[in-house]
């Protein structure tokens, strides 16, 4: 006879029940408690551990087990904070049964919480998803077998970003997830030099302490240091002794650049430095290191961010300077070695890899200026993570679903973390665990969707970006006959669990980026049926205000806001734009990419969004001007130009619009002018440049002439360098 082959489930049922009666250990029996949890309640990390594996005992059998110390433990007990660590590192744990008990212990830091995590997950079917969303199965008898696993997380610090950390405190500890707060002193985790060494209180006195930028010395909140400047040195080093001082028990603090690009400084002493080791990374390394010898108990972040991505050629970050590389400038469709973009940020990865072992890997995978649309980056997660673990990083940053109602925000983080913590494990096995769970019956149709999107992205091959707009892939994977795919597949998964509010409500808000997708086209395409959008538009505004989505953007511009702007501004038939279709002589043309769109899309009706890549016409650190051709003369009393305002683009509103008029294309006369005081609001917001005659005019030819910012004012992340300002459409009525 052949021996029958026994797939791994089929052979761990075998095992169980091959085990005798003694090598389980009952918890709770028929009802009644039959264990207790030993734990030292004085160690607030262990008491953490036992209330949370109390509370969950409690949840599944409905028995509250005691919780106790100090005493020695007897057969059917679990202690917590005692056993054999050897082999474990911070956070990692050991479960194992000795003699009838369970012992729960700890390489140091979480290690007792995140074990109770795993026993409830793997042994007591817990399984979380969101926040106070998980399911469990009711007992009345609760055992655990014999065991002897350990595990260590692949990195010693997991980041991310969900929500769902700030609504329900068990989340961050389930997912096994770590905020700046418990780490970095003084609350200082990246973008530090204001706040170290603010402009407001030394800009003034000191110029020379910050950085000199096309031949000036520009103090300011997004200026960076004059790292070769020793005053800068033994005041950041007072500040930072206070700072530890005043914070006992955190010994790690960053020390790093503002937000902004290109704004270090390039005095003669900082470009020596940088010229010799091959970038701006070299004066930071080398000021770093001399803060390091300082304080060699302590350990100092700093970013390798933008202009300071790539690695000196030659000074080495001492081994308590941590270095925080950061990949914003990669796309995310394929894994960061399979694109350019993503490549120069893997050559970096390596040269630092080669000089230090002490490396904060911050990765992306949201898209800032639209929270709400698809983002099928999921088959890029786990290539990133292995290969941030394979080149010495052991902290890592994932930026993901940061808002409720992101694109799959819920399942970004259970994944995530997961391969944070192992970054090994099954990926499909990971998505199809959390959809059947998540959704129930409807996941077998969002799983579908999702498959959808990840192959339509690679077929398109249009990039994946961190400041993409669903306009950018209606050709491609939101084209016309994709949508219709994925609507009958949402119709499929909202059929499915009709009968359960709960899963409804899943399925309906992970098809908010879709609907939203839907109006963000039909805003740039035109030509859509009115009454189809404005029912589009009606169930987004409802269900978005029903879910309490917070915000589209990391702008915080308002669901609410948006539906209203949509009325406003973006619905067919709201204007008759006398000027649609005029023709556009350049008087001072836009930069080069703008150009040939600016000769159709400021008089076609169409109004841009949120994201500068469709619509908008840009001009960079320089004035702007047209000519209008109408084809005809025309009566009019109004005329009003539409431009962006979106600080972290570097995009600034003009100073000053005027508009001229004529007959003949020759001679202009005044029509108004609108001045614009200067506008520090980080909000994603269009403003209108409108003039009004209290009498119509007659003419063929509207000349609009543009006084821009030019350059960057101090307060801006792009401090010295050019200011943009993106226009649309002009109105004339």
């Amino acid at each position: 006879m052949k021996t029958p082959f026994l797939t791994p489930i089929l052979l761990l049922i075998a095992m169980l029940i091959a085990l005798p009666g003694k090598a389980q250990i009952k918890i709770v029996n028929q009802g009644k408690p039959a264990s207790r949890i030993i734990a030292d309640t004085n160690n607030p990390v262990d008491k953490q551990a036992a209330d949370l594996l109390q509370d969950f005992i409690h949840r599944i059998s409905g028995i509250r087990i005691e919780i106790t110390k100090d005493i020695p433990p007897r057969k059917g007990d679990i202690v917590i904070g005692q056993g054999d660590t050897n082999g474990l590192t911070e956070d990692g744990f050991r479960l194992q049964t000795n003699k009838g008990t369970l012992y729960i212990s700890s390489g140091g830091d979480k290690g007792t919480i995140y074990g109770v995590v795993t026993l409830l997950e793997d042994y007591f079917g817990v399984s979380y998803y969101g926040a106070n969303e998980y399911s469990l199965s009711q007992m009345n008898t609760l055992s655990i077998p014999e065991i002897n696993r350990a595990e260590n997380p692949a990195f010693r610090y997991r980041q991310s970003q969900s929500y769902a950390l700030r609504e329900d405190p068990v989340y961050k500890l389930w997912f096994r997830l770590e905020e700046p707060s418990e780490v970095f002193a003084g609350g200082l985790w990246v973008h530090t030099f204001d706040r170290i060494l603010p402009s407001d209180e030394y800009g003034d006195a000191h110029p020379e302490y910050y950085s000199f930028i096309r031949g000036e010395r520009r103090p300011g909140k997004a200026s960076q240091w004059c790292l070769t400047n020793p005053e800068v040195l033994e005041i950041v080093s007072q500040k930072v002794d206070s700072i530890f001082r005043a914070n006992p028990g955190k010994n790690m603090i960053s020390i790093s650049q503002n937000d902004g690009n290109h704004t270090n400084c390039s005095c003669p002493e900082c470009k020596a430095i940088d010229d010799y080791e091959g970038g701006p990374s070299g004066s930071l390394v080398h000021f770093l290191n001399k803060l390091a010898q300082r304080f060699p108990d302590k350990e100092f972040s700093t970013l390798a961010y933008l202009y300071t991505m790539h690695p000196p050629k030659y000074v080495k970050p001492l081994p308590n300077v941590n270095i925080m590389l950061c990949s914003i400038d990669a796309k995310r469709e394929v894994p960061l070695t399979d694109n350019a973009s993503g490549q120069d940020f893997v050559k970096a990865m390596k040269g630092w890899s080669a000089i230090t072992h002490n490396i904060f890997v911050w990765d992306y995978g949201i898209n800032f200026d639209n929270y709400i649309a698809p983002f099928p980056n999921f088959p890029v997660l786990q290539k990133n993570i292995q290969l941030f673990k394979e080149h010495n990083a052991t902290m890592h940053f994932s930026q993901i679903a940061s808002s409720k109602g992101g694109d799959f925000a819920e399942m970004r983080t259970f994944m995530v973390s997961k391969l944070m913590w192992n970054p090994y494990l099954n990926t499909d096995s990971l998505m199809r665990s959390f959809m059947d769970g998540y959704y129930g019956e409807a996941a077998p149709y969002i799983y579908q969707y999702e498959k959808l999107l990840e192959g339509g992205l690679l077929a398109s091959k249009v990039p994946l970006w961190i400041y993409d707009s669903p306009v950018t892939h209606k050709d491609g994977m939101l084209n016309a006959q994709c949508i219709k795919r994925y609507n009958e597949l949402f119709n499929q998964a909202e059929a499915a669990v009709a009968n359960d509010p709960t899963l409804l409500r899943r399925v309906r808000m992970t098809r908010l980026p879709l609907q939203y997708s839907e109006l963000e086209i039909a805003r740039a395409e035109g030509g859509h049926d009115l009454t189809m959008i404005q029912d589009k538009l009606s169930t987004f505004k409802q269900r978005t205000a029903e879910y309490g989505i917070p915000t589209l953007n990391e702008r915080n511009n308002t669901p609410a806001q948006y539906c209203q702007l949509y009325v406003d501004r973006y619905l067919p038939g709201r204007v008759k734009n006398l000027a649609l279709g005029a023709k556009v002589t350049w008087l001072q043309e836009p930069s080069k990419r703008y150009k040939a769109l600016g000769e159709t899309a400021l008089t076609d009706e169409l109004f841009g969004g949120t994201t500068f890549v469709e619509s908008w016409v840009g001009w960079e650190g320089c004035d702007g001007s047209f000519i209008l051709d109408m084809g005809e003369v025309k009566q009019f009393s109004s005329v009003e130009s539409d431009f962006l305002h979106q600080l972290g683009a570097w995009i600034l509103l003009p100073r000053k619009v005027t508009y001229s008029y004529s007959t003949d294309g020759q001679n202009f006369h005044l029509f108004g002018e609108r001045i614009q005081e200067e506008d520090r609001s980080p909000e994603v917001k269009f403003v209108g440049y409108k003039c009004e005659s209290s009498a119509p005019v007659n003419a063929r030819y509207l000349k609009v002439e543009i006084e821009g910012i030019k350059t960057c004012p101090s307060w801006h992340y792009g401090v010295g360098y050019n200011a943009w300002f993106f226009l649309d459409e002009v109105t004339v009525l």
